[in-house]
C-alpha cells in the first residue's frame, strides 16, 4: 500500500515536471510564471539560479531519492527476483515490435509512442519559440540594422540551440547504469542505451545547425570577430565552439561504421563528454544549464561509485577454458549480493589494458551459487583473444588481477509468466540464456511453482562451438538435477555438414591461488544499496547548496548584488561545477568506505572458504570426469544437433502451443530482426517478444 502510494505520487510529480517542459516555450511561462517564481525565490544565497534549480533540478533529484526508498522497500518483498504477474493483453501489445528494420533498430509500440511524443514536444517547442520571436521581428531587425531574413536566421539559430538543450536534459539518464529513475520505471541502462543514441543524434543535429546558423549570420553581417567572443557576463561564443567541436568528435566516432570497426577510438573519444559539458556550462551559464543538470548530476554520482568499485581487485577463483576459444571466469562473490538473470558485469584486466572496460553477461545464478559469480568471454577481438591466450598458456599465472563494475540488470525477471519459453541464440548470444536456465533450474529444484517448458535454439558456425553448451552446467561441486527441468535443446551447426573428426583439447579448469588483498564481488554500497544511494543523492545536493549558498552570500553577493552583471559568469559556473564534484565525491566516498568497513569481516571469511584443496599456486584440471557426470548425461539427452542447416524460425515459433509463449532472441542483428518480424506479424497472438542485444 505504501509503495503504491509512493509510486502514484512520484508519477504525478513527473507529470508536473513534463507539463513544465510543455509550457516552457510559451509566453505565459516567460512573462508570468518564471518572473513570479524568481521574485519569490531570489535571495542573497542563490541569486537567480535559485529559481532554475528549484524548477528544473529539484523535481528529478526528488524523484530519484524517493525512487531509492521505493526500490528499497520493494527489495524486502522480492521473491527470488521473479515476477509472476501475467501482463494484460493491452500491455503485451504495446511491448510487441512495430519496427524491425531501419536505423532505429527494433522498436516496440510503446517505444514508438514515447518517441513520437518527444518529437511532438520538439515540434511544439520550435513552433512556440519561433512564433514568439517572429512577432516583432521587423522592429527588431530595424533597430539592429539587419535585414529581416538575417534577424530570422539569428532567431532560428537560437531556437535550434534551445531544442538541443531539451535533448541534452534527457541524454544522460540512459547511461546511468545504477539509476533509481530507470529502475523505478522498470528499465535498465542496457535496454535504454539506444535511447541515448537517439537523443545524441537529435541533440548534435540541433547543435550543429545552431552553430551553422550563427556562423552564416556572422559571415553575412561581417561579425566574424564574434567567433572569439568570451564575454564576462553574457554568452561565451568560444566556449560554445569548444563544446560543439567536442560533440562533433564524439558524434563522428559513434557512427556504426566507425564504432564497430574501431571501438577503442569510439571509447576514448567519448570521454570528451567532460569537455563538452564543462564548456556547455561556460557557454550558457550555470543558471540556464540547470535544465540539463539533473540527468548529469545522477550520472556523476553513478560514475563516482563505479570508479570507487573499480579500485578494488576482485578474487578470481577459477577459469574454465573451452576449445572453442571461450573462457568462463568464476569470481568469489559476497552472499549478500543478489542479481537477476541476464545481468551484465563490466570487466577490466589491468594486465591487458588499464583503460579498457568490456561488458559481459553473467552466466551464473545468485540463487544457485550464492558465493560465486561467472561470466563467459568468447574471442571476438584483440582484447578477448589476449585474455584467452594468457589463461590457456602452458604456464598459467599464479594470480590474475581483475577489476569489475556492477552487476547491472533488471529488478526482476518474468520468465515464469509464460507456459513455454523459447530462447533463440546465435554464436556467443547463448551466454544470457545460461543464467536463465540456471535460475529456472534452481526454481524447479527448490520451489513448487510451475516452471515453463524450455526450448533452446542455438546456432553455431562450427561443431567445436557446441562445447559452449557445457557452460549450461555450473562448475563441478554444485549439485544439480537437470532432469527436473523440461528442457529441450536444438543446436544447429551451419557451416559443417557432419561432426568434425579433428581431436580438440578437452575442457580445462584453471584454479588460482587466493590473494589476501583481493575481495569478493560485492555491491559498492552494501546490501542496502538503494537506501545508501538515496542518502548520497540527497546529502550531496544539500552539501552543494550549502557550499554555493555560503559562497554567494559572503563573496559573490557583496560584489554583484544579484545583478548578474558584475561577477564573471564563467567564474560562477566554474565554482558551481567544482562544488558539485566536491559534494558528490565526499558523500560517495564516505558511504562506500563505511560499507566496505562493515563488509570486511564477511569478505575475509569468504576468502578463506575460497582456498582450493591443493597446494600448487595454479593448475589445470582435465574436465573429462566432469563431463561424464550425471548432469552432463542429462544435458546430452536433451540436446539434438543438426548439421549443415539453419533453424526454420517461423516453423519453430508457430508450432509453439500455449496461451503465453515467451520468445527471447540474442544474437546477430539479422536473427533478431527475423524473430521480431515473426512475432509482430499477427499470425500468432501468443508470442511475446524480447530482444537481448550486444551491439548498438
Amino acid at each position: 500500500m505504501v509503495r503504491s502510494a509512493m509510486k502514484l505520487f512520484l508519477v504525478l510529480v513527473f507529470l508536473g515536471y513534463m507539463v513544465l517542459w510543455v509550457m516552457m516555450p510559451t509566453k505565459l511561462y516567460f512573462e508570468n510564471w518564471l518572473p513570479e517564481i524568481r521574485t519569490k525565490t531570489k535571495s542573497t544565497y542563490f541569486g537567480q539560479q535559485g529559481a532554475t534549480m528549484l524548477i528544473y533540478t529539484f523535481p528529478i533529484l526528488f524523484i530519484a531519492t524517493m525512487g531509492c526508498i521505493y526500490l528499497h522497500l520493494g527489495k524486502k518483498h522480492a521473491d527470488h527476483n521473479v515476477d509472476r504477474t501475467v501482463p494484460t493483453s493491452r500491455l503485451a501489445t504495446l511491448k510487441q515490435p512495430v519496427i524491425v528494420k531501419g536505423p532505429l533498430g527494433i522498436v516496440s509500440w510503446m517505444e514508438l509512442s514515447f518517441l513520437t511524443m518527444f518529437i511532438v514536444l520538439l515540434a511544439w517547442s520550435m513552433t512556440s519559440y519561433l512564433n514568439g520571436m517572429f512577432v516583432h521581428i521587423d522592429q527588431m531587425a530595424a533597430q539592429s540594422g539587419l535585414l529581416v531574413w538575417e534577424a530570422k536566421l539569428e532567431m532560428s539559430g537560437l531556437t535550434l540551440g534551445l531544442l538541443g538543450n531539451i535533448c541534452l536534459a534527457f541524454l544522460f539518464f540512459p547511461v546511468t547504469r545504477g539509476s533509481s529513475v530507470l529502475r523505478f520505471i522498470g528499465l535498465t541502462s542496457e535496454a535504454t542505451i539506444k535511447y541515448h543514441i537517439w537523443l545524441g543524434h537529435i541533440a548534435m543535429t540541433m547543435f550543429t545547425a545552431h552553430g551553422l546558423c550563427y556562423l552564416i549570420f556572422w559571415a553575412k553581417t561581417e561579425q566574424m570577430s564574434e567567433l572569439l567572443k568570451w564575454d564576462k557576463v553574457e554568452v561565451s561564443n568560444v566556449a560554445g565552439e569548444i563544446a560543439l567541436l567536442s560533440g562533433l568528435a564524439m558524434w563522428a566516432t559513434s557512427l556504426p561504421q566507425i564504432r564497430r570497426k574501431m571501438f577503442e577510438l569510439f571509447y576514448y573519444t567519448h570521454h570528451l563528454y567532460i569537455l563538452f559539458v564543462v564548456f556547455f556550462v561556460f557557454h550558457v551559464g550555470f543558471s540556464y544549464s540547470c535544465i540539463m543538470l539533473p540527468g548529469f548530476y545522477l550520472f556523476l554520482i553513478d560514475r563516482c561509485l563505479r570508479f570507487l568499485q573499480s579500485q578494488q581487485k576482485i578474487s578470481l577463483v577459477s577459469a574454465r577454458i573451452l576449445p572453442c576459444e571461450t573462457v568462463e571466469l568464476n569470481f568469489s562473490k559476497s552472499p549478500e549480493l543478489s542479481y537477476t538473470p541476464t545481468s551484465t558485469l563490466f570487466v577490466n584486466v589491468p594486465g591487458i589494458s588499464k583503460l579498457q572496460w568490456h561488458p559481459f553477461t553473467i552466466t551464473s545464478s545468485s540463487n544457485m551459487n550464492p558465493d560465486k559469480m561467472s561470466i563467459a568471454i568468447k574471442c571476438e577481438g584483440s582484447w578477448s583473444s589476449e585474455l584467452y591466450q594468457k589463461l590457456s598458456s602452458p604456464s598459467p599465472l599464479d594470480r590474475f588481477d581483475v577489476s569489475i563494475e556492477g552487476p547491472y540488470g533488471p529488478a526482476s525477471t518474468h520468465f515464469l509468466r509464460h507456459d513455454t519459453l523459447v530462447m533463440l541464440s546465435g554464436g556467443s548470444g547463448i551466454t544470457p540464456f545460461i543464467s536463465i536456465i540456471r535460475e529456472l533450474l534452481f526454481e524447479a529444484s527448490n520451489s513448487g511453482d510451475r516452471i515453463p517448458q524450455i526450448l533452446l535454439i542455438c546456432a553455431f558456425k562450427k561443431s567445436i562451438d557446441l562445447t559452449m553448451l557445457d557452460l549450461l552446467l555450473p562448475v563441478s561441486g554444485t549439485t544439480v538435477d537437470i532432469s527436473c527441468l523440461q528442457l529441450q535443446i536444438e543446436a544447429y551447426v551451419t557451416r559443417e555438414k557432419e561432426p568434425a573428426t579433428d581431436n580438440h583439447k578437452p575442457l580445462q579448469t584453471v584454479w588460482f591461488k587466493p590473494n589476501a588483498l583481493n575481495a569478493p564481488v560485492s555491491a559498492i554500497l552494501g546490501p542496502n544499496s538503494w537506501l545508501w544511494l538515496g542518502v548520497i543523492i540527497s546529502s550531496s545536493f544539500v552539501i552543494f547548496l550549502l557550499l554555493i549558498g555560503i559562497l554567494s552570500r559572503y563573496y559573490i553577493y557583496p560584489i554583484d548584488h544579484n545583478s548578474d552583471m558584475i561577477y564573471a559568469s564563467s567564474a560562477r559556473a566554474a565554482l558551481n561545477m567544482l562544488f558539485i564534484c566536491i559534494a558528490i565525491a565526499m558523500t560517495a566516498t564516505a558511504s562506500s568506505l563505511w560499507n566496505k568497513k562493515q563488509n570486511d569481516k564477511g569478505m575475509r571469511q569468504i576468502q578463506n572458504m575460497d582456498t582450493p584443496p591443493m597446494t600448487s599456486p595454479a593448475w589445470f584440471n582435465n574436465a573429462d570426469r566432469e563431463l561424464e557426470s550425471l548432469p552432463h548425461q542429462s544435458l546430452l539427452q536433451a540436446t539434438k544437433v543438426q548439421y549443415g542447416e539453419r533453424p526454420d524460425l517461423k516453423k519453430i515459433l508457430f508450432e509453439r502451443k500455449g496461451t503465453s509463449v515467451g520468445v527471447i532472441v540474442s544474437g546477430p542483428r539479422k536473427m533478431r530482426q527475423e524473430v521480431a518480424a515473426i512475432c509482430s506479424s499477427g499470425l500468432a497472438d501468443n508470442l511475446h517478444f524480447e530482444s537481448i542485444s550486444f551491439t548498438w
